[in-house]
């Protein structure tokens, strides 16, 4: 069962599911980010991940609109220390490579660095099967 959020105007901007298929939670984003909401939303993903015992996050970026760098310093000091602390131990992100939202997304891996394992993906079913291979210890 999927967690949908939505943004002061009622329209959609996140939806969390845990897919036992493959053990990993997924995060879809949607249109622009603020920072309220990007709190919001990434504070709901830990029940998911903590509830499942879920090292794995998929977090699919591909739909939003814009940067998020107001976002990316409370991400790497608040909510990663907590997300690791869950189990988190592998993040694949998607983001369109020529999006705003991309260079939003390199700034966070750059804080990430040596947390956790992350990857940048433009494509979905690259970071699907890096979270695969992760998983087999590949």
């Amino acid at each position: 069962m999927a967690t949908e959020l939505l943004n002061g105007f009622g329209k959609l901007y996140l939806r969390i599911s845990y897919d036992a298929t493959h053990h990993w939670v997924y995060n879809e984003w949607l249109g622009y980010q603020t920072h309220p909401g990007i709190v919001v939303g990434a504070d709901a993903c830990l029940p998911a991940l903590s509830d499942n015992n879920c090292a794995y996050l998929l977090n699919d970026n591909r739909e939003v609109i814009g940067p998020w760098d107001h976002a990316v310093e409370w991400i790497v000091t608040n909510w990663a220390p907590r997300a690791i602390a869950c189990v988190l131990t592998h993040f694949a992100n998607v983001v369109s490579p020529e999006s705003l939202a991309a260079t939003s997304a390199r700034a966070m891996a750059l804080g990430l660095e040596g947390q956790l394992h992350m990857h940048q993906f433009g494509d979905i079913a690259e970071a699907q099967q890096w979270l695969r291979d992760a998983r087999r210890g590949r």
